[in-house]
Order: structure tokens, then sequence, then C-alpha cells
């Protein structure tokens, strides 16, 4: 009998610095890992070239290695070679399952049954697939490259969040996996990295949680074994929306050079997984030891003022 060993990953990307929230789901999905017995995998997720900063990556490993935050092997990053992703996109267009789009951002707005799908995408209604999008190409100058969705229920496992179903095709339509850049999009990136590094758990944020539904039709198109979901409640300010810049600098980075000691951040983010009552300074290893799912629960946290008080007044 075969055991297959399982693999989860840490997978940062370099548009900026990490702050609160994300440390909070990176040390959990480190402690499940680290309980478990996975295998961590370090990967960058550096093909959105315009919105990468400079240095980023070099202050994401310091200030994970700062909090005590390890992984296995050495750390790989998604530009280096894009073959991979240019093959898969092959066989979904050979497979037709994806097509060349030529159409703005405008020219979807304008049309009637195009309504967002959330804050940042537009539905793309099927009506707008091109008529010969069967011979479609893989070398169309300036295009993007939509995935073909089907209006089915696609139902999600997630051992945090529990069952539940989504439905690309209503939510979003046929979305991007190629951009206008010549580069692989996020959805399909992250498919064709997670097949082939072996990844068999993700643990990652529950807003992208609807993502994992268009990631299962893209495994399914490209016959990859789908992965394990874990989806974290996130962070969020006193005002309910998404700890972000609004919320003042949360970013670790800031809270180190103003002399907080990871110890102390460590703690905050052990009280919010209910592994540190009340608020107190402890390690990585410490969190390791107290950490356990059961306590995690699956409501949003909120940064509070008093939380904010704590860590910067030592």
């Amino acid at each position: 009998m075969t055991i297959t060993k399982r693999i989860s990953r840490l997978a940062p990307s370099p548009t900026g610095a990490l702050h609160l929230g994300n440390a909070r789901t990176f040390l959990i999905n480190w402690a499940i890992a680290r309980q478990k017995g996975w295998q961590l995998l370090m990967r960058i997720e550096d093909l959105d070239g315009p919105r990468n900063k400079q240095g980023s990556i070099e202050n994401t490993l310091e200030i994970l290695q700062w909090l005590g935050i390890d992984f296995d092997g050495e750390v790989s990053r998604q530009s280096v070679d894009l073959t991979p992703y240019r093959e898969s996109l092959q066989t979904l267009v050979d497979n037709r399952m994806a097509y060349a789009c030529c159409l703005t951002r405008k020219d979807v707005e304008q049309a009637a049954s195009a309504p967002h799908g959330d804050e940042h995408e537009l539905r793309y209604p099927p009506e707008l697939r091109p008529d010969d999008f069967q011979d479609s190409k893989t070398n169309v100058h300036g295009a993007n490259y939509r995935f073909v969705t089907q209006d089915l229920d696609m139902p999600i496992e997630d051992e945090l969040a529990g069952p539940g179903a989504f439905n690309p095709h209503r939510e979003i339509g046929d979305f991007v996996i190629w951009t206008k850049r010549d580069e692989p999009a996020y959805q399909l990136a992250v498919v064709v990295d997670d097949a082939r590094q072996g990844v068999t758990d993700v643990v990652r944020g529950i807003d992208l949680l609807p993502s994992a539904a268009r990631q299962m039709l893209i495994y399914r198109a490209l016959g990859f074994t789908p992965p394990r979901w874990w989806h974290v409640p996130l962070v969020l300010g006193e005002d309910g929306r998404r700890l972000a810049k609004r919320h003042g600098d949360t970013r670790l980075t800031s809270y180190r050079d103003h002399g907080v000691s990871s110890e102390r951040v460590i703690g905050l983010l052990a009280h919010w997984c209910s592994a540190s009552e009340p608020r107190t300074e402890i390690s990585a290893m410490d969190f390791l030891e107290s950490f356990s799912l059961e306590k995690l629960g699956s409501d949003p946290l909120i940064f509070t003022q008093e939380d904010e008080a704590w860590l910067r007044n030592a």
C-alpha cells in the first residue's frame, strides 16, 4: 500500500508587505503542517509583474524567519519558467475548454448581461464567446484566454468552512486564465503549480473560497487531482471590512522596526486563534504546542484598537 506524503505550501505574492492578517493565515498553515507532519513548501507567486514591489520577496522571507515560521526545501518562483503553464493552456485550447478573447474591460462592461462578479471582476457572459472559439490558437497577440464555464454547481468540501457549492458560470462567467501580458493568470497558475509540486492540502484565506470552484473546473479539465481545501476566517477591521491600509499600518515590518517583538506579534495571533488567553507574548514554537483546530472557529476576527494598543505599548 502506497502512503502519499501530505504537502502544503506558503504562497506569498510580492505585491506588498505582509500584514497581521497574512501572518495569521501563514501561522495557521505552518502549525497545521507541523502538527500533522506535512511537508511545507515556499512558493513565490510573482506573475503579477506590474504590481510586484521591489524587495518584497526578501522582506517576506525575513519576516517569516523573524516570526519563527520555517518551510521545507528551496524557495520556488513562478516567473522562472512559464513552460508548464503554456503547456496547460495549449491542452485546454486543444480540448476546446479555453479560447482567445480580445474584448476590453469596457466591451464587457457595456454588455447588458454582464453585472459585476465582485468588486474586482466583471461577469463575462457566454453570449460574448466568439463564434469560432473552437478554432482558437494559443498565440493570438494581445488576447486574454478565457476558460469555458458551464451552468453547473461545483461542490466544495472544505475542512474548516464545511460543505458548500459555487456556480462560476453564473457568478463570473468565462474567466481569464491567460493575460494580455502573455502570462498565466492566477487561476491557471495556482492549479498548475499545486499539481506539479504535489500539493495535497491548500490552506488560505476564506476570501479565496469561491476561487476553489474555478480551480476545481481547471483541475478536472487538465486531469489533475485536486487538493483538500482549508479556508481560514479573515481578520477584519472594526468597520467589518477586510484588513487593509484604511485600518492603519498593520505591516509586520512596521511593528518590527518600531521595536515590537516577534513574540508579541505571535501572542496576538495566538489570541485570535483561541490558542492564548489572555494576550501574552509567546514564540512560534509555543503557538505550535497550544494551537488547536477545534478552537479556531469559523467567524472572522476583528482587529480592535485594544489589539493595536497592546502591540504598540509593550
